[in-house]
């Protein structure tokens, strides 16, 4: 082999050396910015949650995560855009009961499955719901006489919501199914909306989730008269469980995670869940949670998993018992 050969074939093989490196960075997750759908309008605990989350991954990733607001549908419209997305990694979203838990009963058919569509990637936090009252509605001194007159007035309470379909909504339903008791349900745009018009009086009462609610319950603007977890909340202490005022098998929160389309790469799974989870350890993160009586899911893709299919065998057969359809 001569010299000119020996020089070609190094020059060929230094070209493919250099190359390499360019095309593992081109293959590497992520190589651009990531789309985070939220199925809720900006402002709510949802949102709140997403952006803190996203934030904290960011920085890790090395990528600009973009949170995109696709409220709508009962949760419906966000979830069909992930649904039909290309299996990347570059669009997640945030799913709460209403995606995976609520939506399969609530509507005769759905543009998609919780169980089919989906890569589960990983748990986020669950808050508990608490439910709360104007502080000028006469009727609610304690729980006991809110109870009373709700049961004396049929149909004459009313109770807002963030929307149909919302784990918000859902809860009353379970506390009206438990109680034997009729409120009239006002849905609204987003939890934002809802909670000002309880605090203006507008509407008297409805499940606030602590994320988007805890700040006007401990300032007084709204009064808590109990709260739909099995312990007393360490940022509400004084506030009784709905098992310790005689209301039992009611355990409702909110749980969120984070879900992508169904096909995505188990590596691309496996690296944001790594960076989920890293995630929720951070400072700020840790402290945001903390303020807003969040608690810390975390864990692997199955575990959260199991978990959304335990709530969706824990609530079906409560929506239907309810009648509540939104088709």
């Amino acid at each position: 082999m001569n010299r000119r050969h020996l020089l070609q074939q190094s020059l060929a093989l230094a070209g493919i050396g250099a190359l390499a490196p360019w095309a593992r960075a081109q293959d590497a997750f992520p190589h651009q910015p990531i789309r985070w759908v939220v199925p809720y309008p900006a402002g709510g605990g949802t949102d709140v949650l997403a952006r803190t989350v996203a934030e904290a991954m960011r920085t890790s990733l090395g990528q600009q995560i973009i949170v995109d607001n696709r409220p709508g549908a009962s949760t419906n419209i966000g979830a069909q855009i992930v649904a039909t997305a290309k299996p990347d990694g570059y669009t997640v979203m945030s799913a709460d009961n209403a995606v995976l838990a609520f939506n399969e009963f609530l509507f005769t058919k759905l543009p998609f499955h919780p169980d089919k569509d989906f890569t589960y990637v990983g748990g986020l936090t669950r808050f508990p719901l608490v439910l709360a009252v104007n502080p000028k509605f006469e009727h609610a001194n304690s729980f006991k006489e809110f109870l009373a007159y709700v049961r004396a007035n049929p149909g004459k309470v009313n109770y807002a919501s963030p929307g149909n379909g919302s784990p918000h909504h859902l809860a009353m339903e379970m506390f009206k199914f438990r109680t034997k008791t009729f409120l009239t349900h006002i849905p609204y745009r987003g939890a934002a909306p809802a909670l000002q018009d309880v605090m203006g009086g507008q509407v008297p009462c409805m499940f606030i989730d602590l994320a988007a609610g805890l700040p006007v319950l401990q300032s007084g603007k709204v009064k808590a008269l109990a709260i739909g977890s099995a312990k007393r909340a360490p940022a509400l202490p004084n506030v009784p469980t709905l098992a310790e005022v005689g209301v039992d098998d009611t355990e409702v929160y909110a749980f969120q995670g984070m879900l992508a389309p169904a096909g995505l790469p188990p590596d691309i799974t496996r690296r944001l869940n790594t960076e989920i989870n890293k995630a929720l350890l951070s400072p700020d993160v840790v402290k945001r949670m903390h303020d807003y009586g969040m608690e810390s899911l975390g864990g692997t893709p199955e575990q959260f998993h199991a978990m959304a299919r335990t709530e969706a065998r824990r609530w079906g057969p409560i929506i239907k018992a309810t009648g509540v359809k939104l088709d």
